[in-house]
């Protein structure tokens, strides 16, 4: 199985049980995850630094109907030339279900 498919699978899996990917966690979580992990170092919740802000990535997706998934494959696999030149590294050291986890927080800013 891929990691793409996977993610999908956590994804579904985690709304099937709650109705949506956890909705329990506090926001506080989501930010020390993204801490940990060191998306802080690229990322600001409020203001763009060297990648967009967290509150500009929320807006964006916002009305995306699979938000959480499509953004939890971006955090896994990496992207550029979506925010501009600076690329987004892959971050293959994170599980689908942190990528989902912090995927859902970021969409929780808007």
């Amino acid at each position: 199985m891929n990691r793409k498919s996977f993610a999908s699978m956590a994804l579904a899996g985690a709304m099937a049980a709650g109705g949506t990917a956890h909705a329990q966690e506090p926001p506080g979580d989501g930010l020390a995850l993204a801490k940990a992990q060191n998306c802080m170092s690229c990322h600001s919740v409020n203001r763009p630094f060297m990648g967009p802000s967290l509150h500009d990535v929320a807006a964006r997706y916002a009305t995306r109907s699979n938000a959480a998934t499509y953004l939890s494959h971006k955090i896994i696999e990496g992207s550029t030339g979506v925010w501009g030149p600076v690329p987004m590294p892959a971050n293959t050291q994170l599980s689908p279900d942190q990528a989902v986890a912090l995927a859902t927080w970021i969409l929780s800013l808007k």
